[in-house]
């Protein structure tokens, strides 16, 4: 055979990928299953949640692993840790205590975090997500304004006297 001129790159063969992920990437077959098991009204929606957010984030090891857990019949996520069982505690407080989880100067990350996932859960699970949401905005207002009372003072102090003295 004769070989034509081209200016086209050769093309190389991809091998197919034989465990869910490759190159930190999440594989078709992860990704149906994941889309199967939040479409699952038998799974708890909290726990779709967070195949959800892994899906949409693309964390392929984190997707992986809660697809694993729920095919295997795991709890996927076991924030039990975070509250007390949320049946003894109102909603409110509830709320009340992720905020100050995630705002909390000296948490750790991962606390922040998970809070931060539980909070979110909690808010797309609710009959009423607005209200929720408005409520933590007045939370985390507040729990601001108290972490920065002097701070906020001060910048509206040095913005109000570099208006009083333009002259």
């Amino acid at each position: 055979m004769t070989t034509h001129g081209s200016s086209a790159p050769e093309r190389h063969a991809t091998p197919h990928a034989t465990t869910f992920t490759t190159n930190n990437t999440i594989s078709d077959a992860v990704r149906r299953r994941a889309h199967a098991l939040i479409n699952d009204h038998t799974i708890d929606p909290s726990e779709r949640v967070w195949i959800r957010y892994a899906l949409e984030t693309n964390d392929a090891a984190g997707l992986t692993e809660l697809v694993r857990r729920a095919d295997a019949g795991e709890p996927i996520i076991d924030d039990s840790h975070l509250l007390e069982s949320t049946e003894e505690i109102s909603i409110e407080e509830k709320l009340e205590r992720l905020a100050a989880m995630i705002c909390e100067a000296d948490g750790q990350p991962e606390t922040r975090s998970a809070a931060l996932l539980v909070l979110m859960s909690t808010l797309e699970n609710s009959t009423e997500p607005k209200v929720l949401a408005n409520h933590v905005k007045h939370i985390a207002f507040t729990r601001c304004g108290e972490l920065n009372c002097f701070g906020m003072v001060d910048a509206q102090i040095a913005a109000i006297e570099s208006e009083l003295l333009v002259n």
